[in-house]
């Protein structure tokens, strides 16, 4: 845990001098009136309470055990291995609230830190100190020692404790002004029930052992902890008509969070240290006899029911039907559609109300609103609006809240949704649905058509982000996140004026993960800004949002890609050629299309833009006929069976678009697809490269080797030079043809009639098309470069990077073959020279 929290310098009033300190004060405050979850403590209600301040600001707590000593934790005082100058720390006691003049308050000096010897690190345990004061506490009604247990003394578990301190009321949440001490009952658990939460997996997929000397307190359900700020400050049990100070705020995993209780250090097995190092200095600490009927018992038998809690939230009757919707009615308006995330709070777009708080903050007709939740007989009223402070500007800010004037049960319908931590991370593959989110009306349909599962991280944010830009990894706010939806798109199927929320399942509970923009009115939004990135507004504004931790972490055998990855360049119309390098070989390329031809063949293709196929004409077209054949293309398959990593998507050809060439035929075709394809790890368009080979790039053939099965097989080429090639088929090729040579018995690992083309990888990462092959050829393919301008202009949405490289084939009528070499393709003899020859030259 960490315990940074700075507050300012402030005044202390010195109280009067009290009478002798004497070993049946501690742990006895004067009588009084009676933290994360907890809430004002009454002045005088905990005296042992002291704020330990360095560099002008609270730091951690501390509880006072002796007149001249305090107990705190280690961790506060020891920074990479060294213990702090105990002149940097000063204590302040007898403090209740820490803003303004402090009656009978005062502050003392620290003359020395000490703390044990095997001290290490905080989940190491021993993670105690003792501070001594340069003079002894003036004690009071408001400043007095709390008593300490023996080591022999036992608190028997689910015994109720007090834990105090002025740290954060929840997660990144300061206290608020005027900084008053918190107070939260917390239930001590048993060692093996603490062990037993701490052994499943929890926040940052993290399991914990406990050691001896540490003690647990808390809920399995959570929402009640101390938390950062917190630390050293004492957990205090009553036994006897006295208080014992049971543990000292050590650490824990955030704060409230549900299985993990907040971890202290258990003071009584430190007895001995303590008086170790106050021996000789008197008055010291107190150490009672516990009383008789706290000893007596079987509580070292008792066995503990290991009792997981289970989220609250997000639990929903089927999918589809959520008990969180709300409604928000305003007179002349339709209904904003929002969702419940507690008790008395409901969270909306901000955007349906900005009518109404342009003017007027708070809203001048807030009265007039209303809220509809799911199973209830009447409206709720609203009592406060609070909109996001970038709720005008930002559409993935657009956010507010709403408070309900009187809170609504949850035990049955309505519940209210999970949301996720800053740090959650959903899956690639994870479950999701659409929900209604503003504005609008439900959209006609089957339910199905709402379904979705979420892509990965590198293929959401390479798709839509900027380009070089760096991949958020698992466990850090993604940027956005990116649903595919496994059924068709239908046409024209809008819900209008409005946008979608989208809701993703996890061992059976929902969570609102992210929020349409407006450009996404259409049925299905592509891209969703996460909703985890505002959970800490959101948590800080309602106190009492019901925020859940991870869920899900089976990542797979292989796992989630967790080193930094940056994405390829984008073009102008955004981003081609993906593939991630964890992909294996020959699985996934997401652009390389089964082209059906009437049933009785099958050629390659390739996916050149989100409504267009690039296939080698002679495959597609019988030569001399001039009828359109039936054509089917299907991408995201393997042979038979769609790829593992994605879905298979299939269309009809209505078109087929050739070059207005003359002479010869031209080499390639564009066939028109029946509907968009829309991008996903199985159907994305490559890239295409207008002339020159990328310097740097390694380049392949990719096909398959038996036509029946069709297993995508890359085999990696050289391509020619331009010269070379030249020389090497001299008369016999058109412009623009390239010649590649295959590494020693690779020539035969695709198979040539279904036109297999040419790709090359770039050093940016992009794979670029290079050409498509010649009929009945392996080492000649058509290049794309020459047909830029018609493939450009036939297809806007073509991904065609800036050129690099030399041109392909020489200016015509050039002639660069020596005598020797011209036209010596048909000799054994003369090949195997020209390849000697050209070995050296060829493209890496």
């Amino acid at each position: 845990m960490s315990q940074h929290l700075f507050l300012p310098l402030v005044i202390f009033v010195i109280s009067p001098i009290p009478e002798a300190f004497q070993d049946s004060d501690c742990g006895r405050p004067e009588p009084s009136a009676r933290i994360m979850g907890g809430s004002d403590a009454q002045p005088g209600a905990w005296p042992w309470q002291v704020s330990l301040h360095q560099g002008g600001g609270h730091i951690c707590g501390g509880s006072l055990i002796a007149p001249s000593w305090v107990l705190s934790a280690a961790h506060c005082f020891v920074s990479n291995g060294t213990l702090e100058q105990a002149s940097e720390w000063s204590v302040l006691l007898g403090v209740h609230s820490q803003d303004g003049p402090l009656d009978g308050a005062h502050v003392r000096s620290v003359a020395a830190i000490l703390v044990p010897d095997n001290y290490s690190k905080v989940e190491l345990g021993a993670d105690l100190a003792l501070l001594r004061l340069t003079s002894p506490a003036k004690l009071s009604p408001t400043v007095r020692p709390i008593c300490l247990p023996r080591a022999s003394h036992r608190f028997a578990h689910g015994t109720a404790c007090w834990a105090t301190g002025w740290g954060d009321l929840q997660e990144d949440d300061p206290l608020p002004l005027p900084w008053v001490l918190q107070e939260v009952e917390l239930r001590l658990l048993g060692e093996a029930a603490c062990q037993c939460l701490y052994s499943r997996p929890g926040p940052f997929n993290l399991t914990f052992q406990l050691l001896p000397g540490m003690l647990c307190a808390g809920y399995p359900e959570g929402r009640r902890d101390t938390c950062q700020g917190d630390s050293g400050g004492p957990l205090v049990c009553k036994e006897g008509g006295r208080w014992f100070q049971a543990g000292i705020t050590s650490f824990g995993f955030g704060c409230g969070r549900r299985n993990r209780p907040g971890v202290f250090t258990a003071v009584g097995p430190y007895e001995t240290w303590i008086r170790e190092q106050v021996m000789g200095l008197e008055p010291g600490p107190a150490f009672p006899s516990q009383p008789q009927e706290s000893q007596t018992g079987t509580w070292e038998s008792r066995e503990e029911n290991c009792t997981i809690a289970l989220p609250e939230c997000g639990k929903a009757p089927r999918p589809g039907v959520w008990p969180w919707e709300a409604q928000v009615i305003m007179p002349g308006s339709r209904p904003c559609h929002g969702t419940l995330v507690s008790e008395s709070w409901v969270l909306a777009p901000a955007s349906c109300f900005l009518d109404s708080i342009t003017s007027d903050n708070p809203p001048r007709d807030l009265d007039a609103w209303r809220v509809l939740l799911p199973s209830r007989t009447r409206s709720e009223r609203v009592s406060r609006f609070v909109p996001h402070e970038n709720a005008t500007w930002d559409d993935a800010s657009d956010l507010a809240l709403l408070q309900l004037r009187a809170p609504v049960n949850l035990s049955a319908a309505p519940r209210a949704v999970c949301l996720p931590y800053p740090e959650h991370y959903f899956l690639p593959g994870s479950r999701c649905r659409l929900a209604l989110w503003g504005r609008g009306e439900h959209a006609l349909g089957p339910s199905a058509q709402l379904e979705a599962e979420l892509l990965g991280g590198w293929w959401c944010h390479c798709l839509y982000g900027h380009q070089g830009a760096s991949v958020p990894p698992p466990g850090h706010p993604p940027h956005r996140l990116c649903p595919y939806y496994q059924e068709e798109e239908e046409a024209g199927r809008c819900w209008n004026d409005s946008r979608w929320s989208l809701m993703c399942l996890e061992e059976g509970t929902w969570f609102l993960a992210g929020i349409g923009d407006f450009s996404s009115g259409c049925l299905r939004p592509r891209a969703f800004s996460p909703v985890q990135t505002h959970s800490p507004w959101i948590s800080h504004v309602t106190r009492g949002a019901y925020l859940e931790d991870q869920l899900a972490w089976d990542w797979g055998s292989e796992g989630e890609e967790t080193e930094t990855q940056t994405c390829p360049p984008h073009t102008e119309h955004g981003a081609c050629g993906l593939r991630p390098e964890a992909a294996q070989k020959g699985t996934l390329w997401p652009w390389l299309a089964e082209v059906h031809v009437a049933g009785d063949r099958v050629c390659t293709g390739i996916l050149v833009a989100p409504g267009w196929v690039l296939v080698a004409t002679h495959c597609v077209l019988r030569l001399g006929s001039t009828t359109v054949p039936n054509i089917e293309v299907y991408l995201g398959r393997a042979g038979a069976s769609p790829l593992p990593q994605g879905h298979q998507v299939s269309r009809l050809v209505i078109s087929i678009r050739l070059p207005r060439h003359l002479g010869l035929g031209p080499p390639l075709a564009l066939l028109e697809l029946s509907s968009r394809v829309e991008p996903s790890p199985s159907a994305l368009p490559i890239c295409l490269h207008p002339g020159g080979v990328p310097p740097g790039a390694s380049c392949w053939v990719l096909g398959w080797k038996d036509p029946q099965d069709r297993v995508p097989v890359a085999t990696i080429v050289s391509i020619l030079t331009p010269r070379l090639c030249h020389c090497l088929y001299q008369g016999i090729l058109p412009p623009g043809t390239l010649c590649v040579l295959y590494a020693e018995g690779q020539e035969d690992r695709c198979e040539v009639t279904s036109a297999p083309p040419l790709l090359c990888q770039t050093e940016g990462g992009s794979w670029v098309l290079m050409g498509m092959a010649v009929r009945g050829s392996q080492e000649l393919f058509a290049a794309i470069g020459p047909e830029e301008a018609w493939i450009s202009q036939t297809v806007a949405e073509a991904h065609f990077l800036p050129p690099s490289g030399s041109p392909y084939w020489p200016p015509a009528g050039s002639d660069l073959c020596p005598p020797d070499m011209a036209g010596a393709s048909g000799s054994p003899q003369a090949a195997a020279l020209i390849l000697l020859l050209l070995t050296p030259l060829i493209q890496d």
